[in-house]
């Protein structure tokens, strides 16, 4: 997302459903599962203390060798908890098997690689550089998540010509807490952005933090098991932010 709080990462059961109800599991949609988990994979293996290409070998080989080789996502169960946790409970045991380690990528045929965009690996930021290799995990994870969320908030804003609520909410909500900075007056924002009068700023504001609600809910609710995990896995994300 920018500043201290950059990049993170979602699942959606409902692609994993997909795939498991295929008897032979599309490449396309096993490439699109792959492209949203190599992220937080790679991130958790730098704070391993792995260099840039050897983390990116290791992403790879786990891919590969535990998600699709031992059909991880076939496996999964949303009654049995956070597809999250089940990839990182894997993660922490293909790290420990030194064997299967080094020859990980050697066992892959090359005709079922899925190619992985990781020719410009993300920069372990600042912040995740403090972190324990599981919260640097977590933290890739979650900061994906509210850069999707925030993506289509913001798409949906500018598609029906209302980018001037967007931008009021970039600037008022959105960058303080990501500069760690005082937000800008109402006042101050009317005139910036040609708004009438304050109270009615107040209500675009309104109106555009409801929606980033429902999205964010929508999308963590397809990410857990039940509405009770939606609540805590609600309150991560939060808690996330005001650090």
């Amino acid at each position: 997302m920018g500043g201290l709080r950059e990049t993170f990462l979602t699942t959606h059961w409902s692609l994993i459903e997909g795939v498991q109800k295929q008897q032979d599991p599309d490449r396309a949609v096993i490439g699109l599962l792959l492209a949203r988990y190599w992220k937080p994979v790679y991130c958790y293996l730098r704070r391993k203390g792995f260099g840039n290409e050897q983390a990116k070998d290791l992403t790879q080989g786990f891919l590969h060798e535990v998600v699709l080789n031992r059909h991880l996502v076939e496996r999964a169960d949303p009654a049995k908890g956070s597809f999250r946790s089940l990839l990182l409970h894997c993660l922490r045991q293909y790290v420990i098997d030194e064997r299967r380690r080094e020859t990980a990528l050697r066992q892959i045929p090359k005709e079922k690689l899925v190619s992985l965009d990781m020719a410009d690996p993300p920069e372990l930021p600042e912040a995740a550089s403090l972190l324990d290799p599981d919260e640097s995990f977590n933290y890739a994870w979650k900061a994906d998540l509210l850069e999707r969320v925030l993506g289509e908030v913001k798409e949906s804003y500018v598609n029906r010509g209302m980018e001037t609520h967007w931008r009021l909410f970039h600037d008022r909500v959105l960058q303080p807490v990501l500069q760690d900075c005082h937000p800008l007056s109402l006042k101050e924002l009317c005139t910036q952005h040609g708004i009438e009068d304050e109270a009615k700023a107040s209500h675009m504001l309104d109106t555009v933090k409801q929606r980033f609600h429902e999205v964010l809910r929508r999308h963590v609710r397809q990410t857990v098991a039940s509405n009770e995990d939606v609540e805590e896995e609600l309150g991560e994300i939060v808690r996330s932010l005001k650090k």
